[in-house]
């Protein structure tokens, strides 16, 4: 028996282990699949054909011309002519053009990195709903069950009041007759005798008896309005369940998005969630941030390609120097008794650009200025961003590790209460009003756990992205 209990035991722990880890498998799931990471991946290896492009030489040029009627030279008639050219950009003009091509690749890349972040972030913030609706839910249907207990207990001590009170109005009946009788008696006999206290002692057994019939009535009264009550409080929490499982479709379907799948696919939660930590100290986390967040690194990898970008643009307005060969088809003429009659000629050739308009290359460098302030600004504006964002998450993450610590603490001391005043209330020692008002605290403290824990969850998994830190390779 005791090994079965253990098998039993290490299932349960390996199911809730493998429950806990589908995030790690939703992850994985997200970044192969997921539209917006492949759109931003393609981006990357399409900036990267760039660099191949931009690091070349220009076309060479091939011209050819063919005199119609052969031209007569002395050396012979030339009937066609084939000229080949290359230009050279300036020295440094490709390698620069080069560097920048590979930075701004490498801009992509960071930017691929952070929409990857950001859907892994996604992905674990709606899961983390997911199991906040999930436990609302299961929260919702145990407090339906006790209501339901309580709802027994009314209707036990309902049925119990009808006897009382029908014994106390047919002893209201008779004290009601007497009393006439006596008063009929009383009034006679006021004349005769000076004995009073009688009198008064008969009167005030018919008033004991109206009070007890009062009360009695009122116990079944209230009774009955003890059922409606938890009815309506019953009712209550049935359509609180449907509006979370209806949020619940919902979110389902948002998740589901992320992994490019059915809308209506499972997603499979744990029933208990382990508390998420970071891999570095709290105070280390803003440094870390800076230092490997991809916005700031794609900012910087602009930067420099401005940079690069600016000493092609200072070279391009150096000369391009054009080196190319000349060779003209010659045919004897039977004319000439010069030496050289007949012989093909062959001229090398050098071109060189003048580039005396020199506005457009001011204007280029102006450009790459701009560019570079421009960049230095949003730079500084995403670092302050961030920390921002830094203290934001922070102040989740504090909060929600604090409120784990109380509403725990508060929820069990509720839940005693509520055993204690269920129990009191079955023996007719405590009011109704009271067990829904503790239920009430026990309701809202165990929501409010399972929102701390969740919050916490989700503090960490944005501190995480902050950092750049991937939970999966």
């Amino acid at each position: 028996m005791k090994t079965l209990y253990l098998y039993i035991t290490l299932f349960l722990i390996s199911f809730s282990a493998f429950a806990q880890d589908s995030l790690l498998n939703y992850l994985e799931i997200a970044a192969k699949n997921n539209p917006t990471v492949l759109q931003k991946f393609n981006e990357y290896q399409a900036a990267l054909q760039k660099v191949p492009q931009v690091g070349s030489l220009p076309d060479p040029e091939l011209s050819l011309g063919v005199f119609l009627s052969p031209m007569e030279l002395i050396g012979g008639n030339q009937v066609a002519d084939i000229r080949l050219m290359q230009m050279f950009p300036w020295f440094g003009v490709l390698k620069n053009a080069k560097d920048e091509m590979s930075l701004m690749a490498k801009a992509k890349y960071e930017l691929f990195r952070d929409v990857k972040l950001q859907v892994f972030y996604d992905v674990q913030r709606t899961w983390y709903e997911l199991y906040k609706v999930q436990q609302d839910i299961q929260i919702s249907e145990r407090n339906i069950e006790i209501l339901h207990t309580i709802e027994r207990i009314s209707l036990v001590r309902f049925k119990a009041a009808p006897a009382g009170g029908n014994s106390s109005l047919s002893s209201i009946n008779l004290t009601k007759d007497n009393s006439q009788g006596i008063s009929t008696s009383t009034s006679g006999m006021q004349s005769m005798s000076n004995n009073s206290g009688d009198v008064s002692g008969a009167a005030s057994a018919p008033s004991s008896s109206m009070q007890s019939s009062t009360m009695g009535s009122s116990s079944g009264g209230s009774g009955l309005v003890d059922l409606y009550r938890i009815q309506i409080e019953i009712g209550d929490l049935e359509n609180n369940i449907e509006l979370l499982k209806n949020q619940q479709n919902t979110i389902t379907a948002r998740f589901n998005s992320y992994l490019n799948r059915p809308v209506n696919s499972t997603v499979s939660l744990p029933e208990v969630l382990a508390s998420d930590t970071l891999s570095i100290p709290l105070l280390a986390v803003s440094d870390s941030m800076l230092a490997n967040n991809p916005m700031l690194g794609m900012l910087e990898y602009e930067k420099q390609s401005i940079e690069a970008r600016k000493k092609m643009v200072k070279r391009m307005g150096y000369p391009m120097i054009g080196l190319g060969l000349n060779y003209s088809l010659i045919n004897k003429n039977p004319m000439s008794t010069s030496s050289m009659n007949g012989k093909d000629m062959i001229m090398p050739m050098i071109t060189v650009t003048l580039p005396i308009y020199r506005k457009k290359y001011n204007a280029m460098q102006t450009e790459t200025e701009l560019m570079k302030v421009a960049t230095e600004n949003g730079y500084k504006a995403t670092a302050n961003l961030l920390q921002t964002e830094y203290y934001q998450a922070l102040q989740l993450y504090q909060d929600a590790q604090r409120r784990i610590k109380l509403y725990s603490n508060q929820s069990q001391l509720a839940k005693k209460s509520l055993d204690i005043t269920i129990k009191s209330y079955s023996a007719s020692g405590s009011s109704l009003t009271d067990i829904l008002q503790i239920r009430q605290q026990t309701l809202s403290y165990e929501f409010k756990h399972i929102e701390a824990l969740t919050d916490y969850n989700t503090a960490v998994a944005w501190l995480k992205r902050l950092m750049a830190h991937y939970q999966i390779q």
